[in-house]
């Protein structure tokens, strides 16, 4: 008998247990996630929305933040993917919050990374690019590595929308150097895609269809649809661009056909009217719990009179005190109110210059930069026929064209110094330098141009002033230059001086006053404002006359400004002009370095029979740098390319390499870091129409050991090489 009891309650036991199990496997997480992804793959959505949004309350009833937070996660991946982006943002913004409760996961990282995609369809760059850092922080802090090339790439995709074109550039072939592994066929088509769209935007259309067409072809490995039809209509618009109007609509029809399949094949996963069902049926549960939690507000605004009536005579008393703070209130308020539009005003007022000033820089440091190349085969061609023997007729022709090269030059430069001040592209250095003999110098290199006008020229320095000074002393010669110049130039059979005047020393600053007087034309009263403008010289006359660009002044004032200084003009028509600024200068009791002299000439000896390799894209400068290497009986080979360029140098020697920095494809810079990568001692120099966005420092940085800027003096051209040949 009690055998058969213990037998009974045994076999209680394990039907309960059965029983239970059972119910934990039709009602888990884990089995509507199973449910879901079943129906996932028969492209029923309507039923996929439905058991996640299972999974999800039944995670909430369970008090499991984390499971609540991952199936969240997944329910705003799937509105991406549907491109249902306003439902798809709220959901992974909820499954944030919920992460951020927990310890960072690889699906928290994701849920920011989804989130980033999506504000990108939004066109919300700025919301985007916190998020796909978020993912990255978090994944370096997992120490994820799986994800790097698709997190380089969305960055790289914001900085191409934000038209950081140099940067997108930079990461996308980072991206594209990669090998065509599986998993990485879809991001490396993706990053050709978005270098295409950069070439497209800067008018390179041959350079744009050459990584569409790469991009379509490595698109076909995988099949990604969606990406195919971006691509196809990229073509048509580039095609388009160049007038091929055949092949432009044959694209346009290839992508209108895709794009109208992946319609029909979205409208098949979820039709609209499941969709809303999902919607209604969402907002039905969300309207109920709003209900509950209603009631619950009543219940408790019951209990609230109670208390408010015991506060109605408390009130009363205090009512007297409120009226009186209320109206100083309103007085404040409407204040506030006012200030608050005006501080408005200003900021737009404020934005809308800034925005005007970086066009304007932005524009010149363009236009600047584009004239450098054509300017270079002027110039380089004009010294080539000069050294040519050209006849006495052709030499004056010649020399007037040479002489507008250099003009042309200057010019450019000025324009260029202007943008990196106003873009605060310009740093100022504090090196120990010796005042008296750089203005010294700067007077004995110009004595040229004031004997040529007949000018008494006078250098009168306080022998007060301490000899050894910590400051800028290249701003310092680009102010003196430009002021002392513009003097001499606009005076004749007169008088120019500079004077320095120590006007106060104490706790090692010396204040000092400079003076920089002529006895020249005068400036009119009306214009002693706008000379400091740019382009400005007071008169079309006067620079129909004397020429020059009308930037200097504006230089000086800029670069004073830097320095914390300020100029002062005083000027009389045919009497002459003052122009005087103080500056405050550290004192220094150690003796300056002297700077080695840099002898302007070359040995010849040095570089001929050298063998130099010349990688340039540009025709013209191709042709003009082989013959002036060749004149100088130097051996040179001449390739387009960077990727080229890596491989001839795998395979022979070259005394040294000449570098155009912008090249198609892989650039000059990243070509030298390959190149380094196998070559450390064959010197590489870089040869750059060089832009607001480039400077000497940075690309010496990629392994480079000189930088010749286009267009250069032919001179300074072989003093170059003849340093480095040397070695």
């Amino acid at each position: 008998m009690h055998l058969k009891i213990k037998f009974y309650l045994i076999f209680i036991f394990l039907f309960n247990s059965i029983l239970y199990s059972q119910h934990e496997e039709t009602d888990s997480i884990s089995y509507y996630n199973n449910l879901a992804n079943i129906h996932i793959k028969k492209n029923q959505y309507k039923e996929v929305f439905f058991y996640t949004q299972k999974a999800i309350n039944y995670a909430q009833e369970k008090a499991n933040t984390k499971e609540q937070a991952i199936q969240t996660a997944k329910l705003g991946r799937l509105y991406y993917n549907l491109k249902k982006y306003d439902d798809a943002i709220d959901k992974l913004t909820e499954s944030i919050g919920l992460f951020k409760t927990l310890s960072p996961t690889p699906e928290y990282a994701k849920a920011y990374y989804y989130l980033g995609l999506t504000y990108i369809e939004k066109a919300n760059l700025a919301a985007a690019e916190t998020c796909i850092n978020k993912t990255a922080a978090i994944s370096k802090a997992l120490q994820l590595k799986d994800n790097d090339n698709l997190i380089l790439l969305q960055k790289a995709i914001i900085n191409r929308e934000n038209k950081k074109y140099e940067l997108a550039s930079a990461q996308l072939n980072t991206i594209i150097s990669k090998s065509d592994a599986p998993n990485l066929i879809d991001t490396k088509a993706e990053a050709l895609y978005q270098m295409g769209l950069i070439e497209q935007q800067n008018n390179r259309y041959n350079l744009a269809l050459s990584y569409f067409n790469k991009a379509l072809n490595l698109n076909a490995k995988n099949q990604n649809s969606e990406q195919k039809s971006h691509i196809l209509l990229a073509i048509s618009l580039v095609y388009d661009k160049m007038l091929d109007k055949s092949n432009a609509y044959s694209y346009l029809k290839l992508h209108l056909n895709l794009k109208e399949s992946l319609a029909i094949a979205n409208n098949e996963k979820l039709g609209i009217n499941d969709y809303e069902a999902f919607k209604e049926s969402q907002r039905k549960i969300n309207q109920a719990r709003i209900n509950k939690k209603k009631k619950d507000q009543e219940r408790t605004e019951k209990f609230s009179r109670l208390i408010n009536y015991l506060s109605v005579a408390l009130i009363a008393i205090l009512s007297l005190l409120s009226f009186s703070l209320y109206k100083i209130n309103i007085i404040r308020k409407k204040s506030n109110l006012l200030l608050q539009e005006k501080n408005n005003e200003l900021i737009i007022a404020k934005e809308k210059a800034e925005k005007a000033s970086n066009a304007r820089a932005d524009f010149l440091s363009t236009v600047s930069h584009e004239l450098r190349t054509p300017l270079n085969a002027i110039n380089g061609i004009t010294h080539l026929l000069l050294e040519e023997n050209p006849k006495k007729a052709q030499l004056h022709y010649l020399s007037s064209l040479q002489y507008s090269g250099n003009y042309l030059t200057a010019f450019i430069n000025d324009i260029l110094e202007i943008n990196k001040i106003d873009s605060n592209k310009i740093e100022i250095e504090r090196i120990n330098f010796d005042l008296k003999k750089l203005l010294l110098d700067i007077k004995n290199s110009l004595n040229e141009v004031a004997t040529k006008n007949k000018n008494e020229f006078i250098l009168e320095i306080d022998n007060a002033i301490p000899t050894h000074l910590t400051g800028d002393p290249i701003k310092l010669s680009q102010i003196f230059m430009n002021l002392i110049n513009n003097a001499l130039k606009f005076t004749k059979n007169g008088k120019v001086s500079i004077i320095a005047k120590l006007k106060s020393l104490e706790n090692q600053k010396a204040i000092i006053a400079f003076d920089i007087i002529d006895t020249g034309i005068g400036i009119p009263e009306e214009k002693l404002e706008s000379v400091f403008d740019s382009f400005s010289q007071g008169s079309t006359e006067i620079n129909r006359k004397y020429g020059g660009t009308g930037l200097g002044l504006t230089i000086v004032k800029k670069i004073l400004s830097l320095l914390g200084s300020e100029i002062h003009l005083k000027s009389n028509v045919g009497e002459g002009s003052t122009f005087s600024f103080e500056l405050a200068l550290t004192v220094n009791e150690q003796q300056p370095e002297q700077a080695p002299v840099q002898e302007n000439i070359f040995d010849l000896s040095k570089i001929k029979g050298k063998n130099i390799l010349v990688v340039e894209d540009n025709k013209i400068n191709q042709m003009i740098t082989k013959r002036m290497l060749e004149n100088r009986e130097i051996l040179c080979e001449v390739i387009d390319n960077g990727e080229e360029a890596i491989e001839v140098m795998k395979n022979n020697k070259y005394d040294l390499v000449l570098m155009d920095v912008h090249l198609p494809g892989i650039n000059g810079t990243i070509a030298t870091e390959e190149i380094r990568k196998f070559d450390t001692t064959t010197p590489i120099i870089a040869m750059t129409a060089i832009s607001l966005n480039e400077n000497r420092e940075m690309l010496l940085s990629y392994g480079m050991n000189d930088v010749i800027t286009k267009p250069f003096i032919p001179n300074d051209f072989y003093v170059i090489l003849s340093k480095h040949l040397a070695n």
